[in-house]
């Protein structure tokens, strides 16, 4: 993936988080920490949703592709950062930069949309309890995930090459920690208005696209939760679709704030990306985990598998 010929650009500085090399040790230690419980905490999710046949259900068929998708999202710029953090000269090449933003965009593109299909199996969970299991079938909610993929695979492919086509001159330092395409713009030397005018459309069409049935499906799901007239019902249905929520609020805020806001490389950018980059990947498995009774009781039964494997 190459730039146009004219452009003298082959690679990038980036400033990433200070530069004082004790202050970069002190969040070496903490971005390491988070990286190994995003891996233990989405590796974990998986393994018991794939080992207990009781959460062989469309809930927990959306949650397992989540932890997947936190997995691949959490890899694409917590281990270059990690790097970075020990080296004295932050760098990247042309080609590493436009893979970053394509797999940024790729994988926070398809959590957009299983956020999405979530909040629709919820409400088709809670508003049609009878019905659930015709709305959402097996092969209703593979198409669903695959759909995910495909558009949000589209959006990439379109933003990539909003940056391929961009001409870089001299300035090559980026004032962040990754390639993102908001903080590409401002090193180009060539006319950006139309590529951040399609790249503002994009996240508008993409986050509005995604949001709004979130939004429609929560009207719905509280209204139906507040004329039931059992307390433990509400109770019940509320525990099931606040962790979601809670997912949705982390993610959608950070990203949209991101994405959206003028790019300044001021510490809101830097900790917006965090936010959306490294943080919510670690929180999601712990927030459906501490906050499902479900979940508690399948980690329990492996546990207890495992711990029988290995000691017979």
């Amino acid at each position: 993936m190459a730039l146009r010929n004219h452009s003298t650009i082959t690679g990038f500085i980036l400033t990433g988080l200070s530069d004082n090399p004790q202050t970069e040790a002190l969040l070496f230690v903490l971005f390491l920490g988070i990286y190994i419980l995003t891996m233990m905490g989405n590796l974990t999710m998986l393994l018991v949703i794939g080992a207990d046949s009781h959460l062989h259900t469309p809930m927990y068929f959306f949650l397992s592709n989540l932890s997947f998708l936190d997995l691949c999202f959490s890899s694409v710029t917590v281990p270059k950062l990690l790097k970075d953090l020990l080296s004295e000269k932050k760098t990247i090449s042309v080609e590493g930069c436009l893979t970053q933003v394509f797999f940024v965009f790729i994988t926070a593109g398809t959590e957009a949309f299983l956020l999405s299909m979530m909040a629709y199996d919820r409400y088709a969970a809670i508003c049609h309890p009878l019905l659930y299991g015709q709305k959402m079938s097996n092969e209703l909610c593979v198409k669903l995930v695959l759909v995910s993929w495909g558009l949000a695979s589209l959006n990439s492919v379109v933003i990539v090459l909003l940056a391929v086509n961009l001409d870089f001159c001299d300035a090559q330092t980026i004032h962040h920690y990754t390639c993102e395409l908001p903080s590409l713009f401002p090193l180009s030397c060539s006319d950006i208005s139309i590529n951040i005018d399609i790249l503002i459309c994009s996240t508008l069409l993409h986050g509005l696209g995604t949001f709004l049935p979130i939004f429609f499906s929560y009207t719905r799901i509280v209204s139906t939760i507040l004329s039931m007239s059992s307390t433990t019902g509400r109770s019940k249905a509320f525990n099931t679709c606040s962790s979601h929520l809670i997912a949705v609020i982390l993610f959608f805020g950070s990203g949209l704030v991101r994405y959206l806001m003028p790019t300044s490389g001021s510490s809101l950018d830097l900790l917006a990306s965090l936010q959306y980059g490294a943080v919510t990947p670690m929180l999601n498995p712990l927030i459906y985990s501490l906050k499902n009774q479900e979940v508690k009781a399948a980690v329990k039964r492996t546990l207890r598998k495992c711990l029988h494997y290995f000691g017979s």
